[in-house]
């Protein structure tokens, strides 16, 4: 489904990852990228891939092809699409089989290659270790990727319970941390096809970064023919700035999530709102 926040002017696709629900796009009202966005000059959209069930024989590739492509084939001129994590490698991919005004990509991964080699192995660890029960259940839980997540930074894990102790209880920022939890804990599981080509493809061979990823019979580049701006944290353990593609590179002191909903947010709005001006076209 999509979420419509509004705007005007040309049209501006949100495009979140498959892992986790997109309103981390919209967290709150003070924190809502989306939008952000709208007030942009852009009549802004958020794409929400819907039920894990209902897409269950789709890779990541296929989302793309048969989800992503037809709605920006729907659009009577081109639209922006402004993609966050995994949705923003999708969105690149998008954009060669469609027609797109331009492309942001946020904390977005491509060469899969600048992970440390330790992460790259856990992960493909952890994933040889689920697949049995992965297989029967034709998905893959959101527990085993949050386990690949916290494995990325065990340190990390602990130290934001610390912090989150010596907020005020029933604070502001006491109140977003639960939500952020909230959020980082619950959605869909990956859809069986789409994790074994996320972990087995991207991470293990990095099939997007040595330009060997093909969807609908196409090799998949990250050398656009529309504008593509990369937003980097360069905290991100997540998504390390070593593994962002090609186009502008416009680099945050942020981590994954806290450049969308953190201190930093405001830069990346300037950023975004600079790419996206409707002027630009």
């Amino acid at each position: 489904m999509l979420h419509d926040f509004g705007g005007s002017g040309p049209p501006a696709i949100l495009v979140p990852s498959l892992i986790n629900p997109p309103h981390v796009l919209d967290l709150d009202e003070d924190v809502s990228l989306a939008s952000a966005v709208a007030r942009m000059g852009r009549s802004t959209l958020l794409l929400d891939w819907g039920q894990a069930r209902d897409r269950s024989d789709l890779d990541i590739g296929g989302h793309v092809e048969g989800l992503l492509v037809p709605l920006i084939d729907g659009f009577d001129e081109p639209p922006a699409l402004v993609g966050y994590c995994l949705g923003g490698t999708m969105s690149i991919a998008a954009a060669n089989l469609a027609r797109v005004e331009r492309v942001a990509t946020i904390a977005a991964p491509w060469q899969f290659s600048g992970y440390p080699e330790s992460s790259r192995s856990s992960l493909l660890k952890l994933w040889h270790s689920a697949k049995q029960a992965a297989d029967r259940l034709n998905l893959l839980p959101m527990e085993v990727l949050q386990a690949a997540f916290w494995s990325l930074d065990p340190h990390r894990t602990v130290s934001k319970f610390a912090y989150f102790g010596s907020l005020v209880a029933g604070s502001a920022v006491a109140r977003r941390f639960v939500t952020l939890e909230d959020w980082a804990n619950e959605g869909e599981p990956l859809p069986l096809p789409a994790a074994r080509e996320l972990i087995e493809d991207f991470f293990g061979s990095d099939l997007p970064g040595k330009g060997n990823w093909e969807v609908a019979g196409r090799q998949i580049t990250d050398a656009l023919a529309a504008p593509l701006s990369n937003f980097i944290a360069s905290h991100d353990r997540i998504t390390p700035a070593e593994s962002s593609g090609g186009g502008l590179r416009t680099e945050i002191a942020a981590g994954h999530v806290g450049m969308v909903v953190g201190s930093a947010r405001q830069e990346l709005c300037d950023g975004l709102a600079a790419f996206l001006d409707p002027a630009r076209r």
